[in-house]
Formats: C-alpha cells, sequence, structure tokens
C-alpha cells in the first residue's frame, strides 16, 4: 500500500526558542523567586538510537531534532551544575508531565516512579545533591498501554487519531525552597470573598494583596472579603494578584472572583445564565505535535479565537501545562477540561451505534488497573487546575470511550470539586446523573430542545478546509464536509450557525462547542491551520455570528 505524504510544517514560534527552551516560569499560581530550568539539550538513547534531544519537545516531533519515534524504552540523560547559593534548605525537582511511565534516578539513586503522562510530580533531591556535577536520569517505557491515559494518540494514526508521542513533553525544573516551605494553595472564591488555604510552611503567615492590604493569620486559610469587587468574566477577566510570606518562604499567586453553576437547566456564570461560546481545542502543533515551540504557541491560540468572537475552549482529551490555563485566565477564555480516556476505542461501539441512534446502555469494561488510574489521574486533575479560574466545566468520557460507572465517577469528582459544573458522559451513552445534557450533532440537521437539564452541544460542525501548502497530509484529508475555498468554509460556516445554532439557543441551548481551533495532521477542519500561519475566517464575519448568538440570548 503507498504511503501518504506528509509535510514538516514550522509555526512561526519556532523561530523564537532560545538557548534554553521553555525558560518561562512553569507554575503560575504559586511563583517563588528561586528557579532553574532544565530544559534544554539532554542525552538520549534506545534501543535504535543515542544522541541528543531538545527537551520539552518529544522525540516525534520536529523541534526535537529527531523527529521519530526512537522505541518504546528511552533513557534520558542529564548533567548539571547549581549554584551554591541555590539551596535555601531543600531543593525540588519538578517534571511538568512524561509519557507515559518514568523512573527517575538523580546522581545514581532511584527517586522513584510515576505512571501516567499527563500529569505533574516532583522529588525532593536535596540529600542526593552534589558539590558541582549533578546526574539526573530519567527512564521512560512508553507502550500506548490502554490502561493508561493516551488521548487521541494511535500507532495507526489517521482521521480523527494523531501521531503518538513519548517521554518528556513539558517543563522540567528545579526550585529552592525553606525547610518549611508552601507545598500548595487552594483558592475557593465567592462572588465578593475568597478563601485562601495555605497548605505547608510556617503557621504565622501574612497576605498581601498588590492593590493593597495585608493580613496576618495563623493556621492554615483565611477568608478575605473583597470591597468593590469585579468579578472574571470572559469579557473581564479581572485577576487579584497577592503573596504569602510564611516564616523564610514567600510565593506569590493570584485569584479571580467567579462562581459557575447550574440552575434548572440553565449555566450560570456569577449568578447569571451565560452562554459558552466555544471550541474543540485538540491542543496540538504541527511542529511540536504535543508541545508548541514556546508557550506563546498556547497564548496565541487563545487570543486569536478571542479575535473571533468565542468566550471558551473545550481543552479536548489532554491536559495542558499550566501556562495554558493561566493565559485563559489572563486573557478571559473559559475552559470546558476533558479528562484523558483510557481503554480500548471500538468504531462500532463508539461511533457507528450512536450515529445509527443508539445512544443508551453501552459500557466498557475496565480492568482494575485502568478503574484505579483513571480515577486516580481524575482526582489529580481537579486538585492540579483547582486554583484557575478559568476552568469552569469537566467531562469525564467523551462518546464512551472507555466508559464505566459513570454516574459513580460523577457522584465522586463532584463531591471533589463541587465548584464546577460536570458533564459525565459528553455526546452520547448518558446513564442517570450528570449536571448537563451534552449532545454531538455532526452529520444531521442541530434541532435541540432544553429539558431539564442545561443542554449543552458539546460537538458540532468538523466542516473541511485544506489551504495548500499548509497542510500535514498532502494526498488525504478528514473532516465531515468538505470546501475548497476559505469563502465557502467560512459562508458554510455562518450558514449552520444562524440555521441551526441560534435557533436552539432560542430552545434552550446554553453551549456549543465547534470542531475546531486547528488544523490537526489530516483533518484540516480547524479555524486556523495547523502551523498557525493561516486564519481561515475572517474577524468580521465571525463577530457577525457572535452577535447574532448575542442577540438571541439576550432575548431568550
Amino acid at each position: 500500500m503507498k504511503k501518504n505524504r506528509t509535510a514538516i510544517l514550522y509555526t512561526p514560534f519556532a523561530e523564537k526558542i532560545g538557548d534554553i527552551p521553555w525558560s518561562e516560569y512553569p507554575r503560575p499560581t504559586l511563583v517563588r523567586d528561586s528557579y532553574i530550568s532544565l530544559c534544554g539539550e539532554w542525552e538520549i538513547a534506545s534501543n535504535c538510537y543515542n544522541g541528543k534531544i531538545l527537551v520539552p519537545f518529544p522525540p516525534e516531533s520536529a523541534l526535537s531534532g529527531i523527529g521519530k519515534n526512537i522505541g518504546e524504552a528511552l533513557v534520558y540523560k542529564k548533567v548539571f551544575d547549581l549554584p551554591q547559593s541555590f539551596n535555601r534548605g531543600r531543593v525540588i525537582l519538578h517534571f511538568g508531565a512524561v509519557d507515559a511511565e518514568s523512573k527517575v534516578f538523580f546522581n545514581g539513586n532511584e527517586l522513584g516512579f510515576h505512571e501516567g503522562g499527563y500529569l505533574a510530580f516532583s522529588f525532593d533531591v536535596t540529600d542526593l545533591l552534589k558539590d558541582g556535577e549533578n546526574k539526573l536520569e530519567v527512564r521512560v517505557v512508553d507502550t500506548l498501554d490502554g490502561d493508561l491515559p493516551y488521548g487521541k494518540q494511535r500507532k495507526d494514526r489517521g482521521g480523527m487519531w494523531y501521531t503518538p508521542i513519548s517521554g518528556i513533553w513539558q517543563s522540567v525544573w528545579l526550585e529552592s525552597v525553606p525547610t518549611e516551605y508552601v507545598e500548595r494553595l487552594e483558592i475557593t472564591p465567592s462572588l465578593d470573598s475568597v478563601k485562601i488555604k495555605v497548605i505547608g510552611g510556617a503557621r504565622q503567615k501574612k497576605l498581601t494583596l498588590d492593590e493593597g492590604g495585608a493580613y496576618e493569620f495563623s493556621g492554615d486559610e483565611i477568608e478575605i472579603s473583597i470591597s468593590d469587587p469585579e468579578n472574571w468574566t470572559p469579557e473581564n477577566p479581572k485577576l487579584y494578584r497577592f503573596s504569602v510570606e510564611c516564616g523564610e518562604d514567600k510565593i506569590s499567586s493570584y485569584f479571580a472572583l467567579r462562581t459557575v453553576e447550574t440552575e434548572g437547566n440553565r449555566i450560570l456564570l456569577n449568578g447569571k445564565p451565560y452562554f459558552f461560546h466555544g471550541l474543540l481545542d485538540q491542543g496540538y502543533f504541527s511542529d511540536g505535535i504535543y508541545t508548541p515551540a514556546t508557550p506563546e504557541g498556547y497564548e496565541y491560540d487563545v487570543l486569536q479565537m478571542k479575535k473571533l468572537g468565542f468566550n471558551m475552549l473545550r481543552k479536548h482529551i489532554k491536559v495542558e501545562p499550566e501556562l495554558f490555563y493561566y493565559y485563559c485566565d489572563k486573557h478571559g477564555m473559559a475552559v470546558f477540561q476533558d479528562f484523558v480516556n483510557s481503554g480500548k476505542y471500538s468504531f462500532i461501539i463508539d461511533t457507528a451505534l450512536p450515529t445509527a441512534g443508539l445512544k443508551r446502555g453501552i459500557t466498557h469494561r475496565a480492568s482494575p488497573r485502568r478503574r484505579e488510574q483513571f480515577e486516580k489521574d481524575g482526582r489529580t486533575v481537579l486538585k492540579q487546575l483547582y486554583n484557575h479560574p478559568s476552568v469552569v466545566y469537566y467531562t469525564i468520557f467523551n462518546e464512551g470511550w472507555g466508559q464505566y460507572d459513570a454516574d459513580r465517577l460523577y457522584r465522586e469528582m463532584k463531591a471533589a470539586d463541587p465548584s464546577r459544573i460536570f458533564d459525565a458522559t459528553s455526546g452520547w451513552f448518558q446513564e442517570k446523573e450528570s449536571d448537563v445534557d451534552s449532545r454531538h450533532v455532526y452529520f444531521k440537521p442541530i434541532k435541540l430542545n432544553a429539558g431539564a437539564r442545561p443542554l449543552v452541544l458539546s460537538e458540532f460542525g468538523g466542516y473541511s478546509c485544506k489551504i495548500e501548502g499548509h497542510s500535514f497530509n498532502l494526498d488525504k484529508t478528514y473532516g465531515y464536509r468538505y470546501f475548497k475555498r476559505s469563502e465557502e468554509f467560512e459562508n458554510a460556516l455562518e450558514r449552520l450557525y444562524l440555521d441551526e445554532v441560534v435557533p436552539s439557543i432560542k430552545n434552550g441551548l446554553c453551549a456549543s462547542v465547534l470542531t475546531q481551533v486547528s488544523d490537526v495532521e489530516d483533518e484540516t477542519n480547524g479555524l486556523v491551520t495547523y502551523d498557525r500561519k493561516v486564519v481561515k475566517v475572517s474577524e468580521e464575519k465571525m463577530k457577525a455570528i457572535r452577535a447574532a448568538i448575542d442577540a438571541v440570548w439576550s432575548n431568550r
């Protein structure tokens, strides 16, 4: 069989990679002034490769310097010196994410093991530090084990499945902390006050707001009332910045005043019905695959979609570095965050049958290991993203992929974070419990009416427009309707919104998610190309669509 021709496409951000890629401080919700990035050139070896790699780009990406899969078992090595003044008491080694099973060694000593490719983890390396040269080794195994979360990765990529990545794909970094230090914050806002729980550190604490006001307290928690409060919305993304002094430790962070909840069949943002006009966001980039060349790649997507009138991104079965969520917090982009799927995908069960109309009563078997990992990761996602005001909604299962015990997981995850909306089963195979009624409509006209729960059109569209010179697959393309020119593509989207989505808003629709932000590999159904160099639609036309939505919403 003849293999499809593919192109290497570079984003504009690739020109801005410095000597140390991804040197930006990686944890904006808890910032210290002690920080050393370990990104940059590492050694890497496998059974078929021995050479260099540019971290944090996965070896399959062009930006890594390798550009191909080099095996299921990888060994990363990094040698570095620490400044003598760096260690203030303890030194913590952080990994943003490593796909998928990682065993970490420091100066020949095993630090520990981490399973799962999407979440942050860390180790205290203080007692193993040496004067002068220190050696870090990360042994990674990635077999695309279905018991572990894998998202849209597939060995036989094509269509809606993408090139799998492996190894380190987020920042690796060191920080120094006092012996007693703040481990994390837990920030719970209301419309006019905020509760801030400080986990770790000395008992006596002082919190100072950048806008004025200092509060001394002892223990773990303080509640602060805000005079003349400004509530966070996509239209007014007000952030309140503050610092906490805790013995010898000092950190800075921020919060926003916002609430999200359901009332009847409406979603309320800050106590008022709100329409979320959104897009599916896969988080893939043509040159870095899982990792943009610089964090500006994430910021570009957020700002460009805001220019086009959108106020929400559905982050699709991928958990990003914290900087992505910070840009959403800062610029005003609500996030509907998916859990990352595991288990086998079945075209018959998960796609063909629901497309034909069978949308209930289907569930998958899940091994004890898969259940444990999926549920542990779900709780960790809630904890890791808890302080980001942009994150307002979680999806547990998408289109039945790996779905099991959806009602139980809804109850448990909702109890773990009652401050967000939970969509237990996005698309179909609804069970009894969920905050919303979530539908996917691709192959028939959108005709929706709200019932007892808020109605969310959690995927639709998928229209394709392939731009020559900016597409990955030169021979094939993938989408649900095909248009040769951007003008035709744009006009079709306009008709889709005005003729089908807007009437559904009159019938109670609360949110919509168009597929999608950008092209990804074979898929050419993005509003921007995979290399982020061409925007296929005009701001004028897209803002006119948003104005039509707002007009109907305000008169509902």
